[in-house]
């Protein structure tokens, strides 16, 4: 009996599990078909209702059909008794609350349940039959279907030859038989079903979890990307200031107008990430770069041997130039700095930042589309991939570090809302 441990409640589990870790959050469609079945599925309380209500009412029918035949009281009192330990029974096989349990004992709650099924029928008689039905819907949703589909056919037979052992007509051997095969059928067939409404709508609130989770992650990378550029940016631009106003005053108040300028645009940008979306421009992005990089005493040379993209190639671009400058700043030593734009003969858009603030340690690029180096370049590897990019960085033989990001210019083929 090993092998015929349940499976129901580990399949669900299961499901469930990979829906958390992107089963069904990383694929839009399937995403959709489960909010779709959610919006139409009955709520779960309901579905476990009818099911419920449906089982009481076989129950209940078998009771009156052996109180019809007037037994005595104590047969009668017999049979009210053992209906419902075979309800309860029904119960344990189908009540998701009492997976723990059943799994651990159903082997010994299926075998009363076939006691009780088999016992009294040569007592009570026709009225009895009817049972055979709850035990063959009790194998199927507890045993596994390899085991639990030739045990019902075992009820399933056993049901046809009940009458014959009654000593009944034809047409009541016949009329077991079917009443047995469809009672399971319909309790097997509306537990499940309630069983797949609590799954959906499990589904469903992990869903909204995992957007709540995404959205997160959004306003992160979009705080990252953009407030780190204008922050490494003002820092820079008041330390010059200072520096500027014992000699050159008007040139400080140069530099301070820019910093407010530098300020607003942070603002914005912060309004933009909560409104959930920004169209950067990309040649406007490579001009302010060069103007902060000047700044802070870098000699920039930008060069653009492509017409420049506009709408969420222009956006993702212009946030790695962002993210590129903003590291140098940061991390290197840089006296020079170049940007390049150029275009490929298979259509892609490629930017190149390279600076010699670095030692020379390696002349091999790599691929950063594993997010190994930190969050900045993370982000960005994982903007580029939604778009079909790729971020790649290295020493070129001069010993400047290169950072090079490539887009395809259409986006059609990569587009997944």
């Amino acid at each position: 009996m090993e092998a015929a441990a349940p499976a129901a409640e580990t399949q669900v589990d299961r499901s469930l599990g990979e829906t958390a870790t992107g089963g069904v959050g990383g694929n839009p469609t399937l995403s959709a078909a489960v909010r779709a079945l959610g919006l139409s599925a009955p709520p779960p309380r309901l579905a476990q209702s009818v099911v419920l209500i449906v089982e009481c009412g076989f129950v209940l029918t078998g009771f009156l059909n052996i109180a019809d035949a007037r037994p005595g009281p104590l047969t009668l009192v017999a049979s009210a008794l053992g209906f419902s330990l075979v309800f309860l029974l029904q119960l344990v096989h189908t009540t998701q609350r009492l997976r723990r349990f059943r799994a651990r004992w159903y082997r010994w709650t299926l075998t009363l349940q076939a006691l009780l099924t088999y016992l009294p029928l040569f007592v009570l008689g026709f009225g009895w039959g009817g049972m055979a039905g709850f035990l063959g819907a009790s194998l199927l949703l507890v045993l596994r279907p390899t085991v639990a589909w030739p045990l019902f056919g075992l009820v399933a037979v056993a049901a046809a030859s009940t009458g014959p052992l009654l000593g009944m007509h034809f047409v009541g051997s016949v009329y077991i038989a079917v009443s047995t095969v469809l009672t399971g059928l319909i309790v097997y067939g509306l537990n499940r079903l309630a069983q797949l409404v609590v799954e959906v709508h499990a589904a469903q609130t992990e869903l909204a979890r995992l957007a709540v989770t995404q959205e997160r992650l959004r306003f992160a990378r979009d705080l990252h990307d953009l407030l780190g550029y204008s922050l490494s940016a003002v820092t820079l631009k008041s330390e010059l200031a200072c520096r500027l106003v014992p000699a050159a005053p008007e040139r400080a108040l140069e530099e301070l107008k820019s910093i407010l300028e530098i300020s607003r645009q942070a603002l914005s940008d912060v309004r933009t990430v909560a409104r959930g979306y920004r169209d950067m421009s990309l040649s406007t992005e490579a001009v302010s770069a060069q103007a902060v990089l000047a700044a802070a005493g870098i000699q920039a040379e930008v060069e653009c041997r492509v017409d420049l993209p506009e709408g969420e190639v222009s956006t993702i671009m212009a946030t790695v130039l962002r993210e590129a400058i903003t590291n140098l700043l940061r991390h290197s030593k840089a006296e020079h700095c170049r940007i390049e734009f150029r275009g490929t003969s298979s259509g892609d858009l490629v930017l190149t930042i390279a600076n010699d603030g670095v030692q020379k340690t390696a002349t091999a690029f790599r691929d950063l589309s594993d997010g190994s180096d930190g969050s900045g370049l993370g982000n960005l590897q994982f903007r580029l991939a939604s778009i079909g990019g790729h971020l790649m960085s290295g020493l070129d033989e001069a010993g400047w570090f290169v950072l090079r990001a490539a887009v395809p210019l259409r986006q059609t083929a990569y587009q997944t809302d």
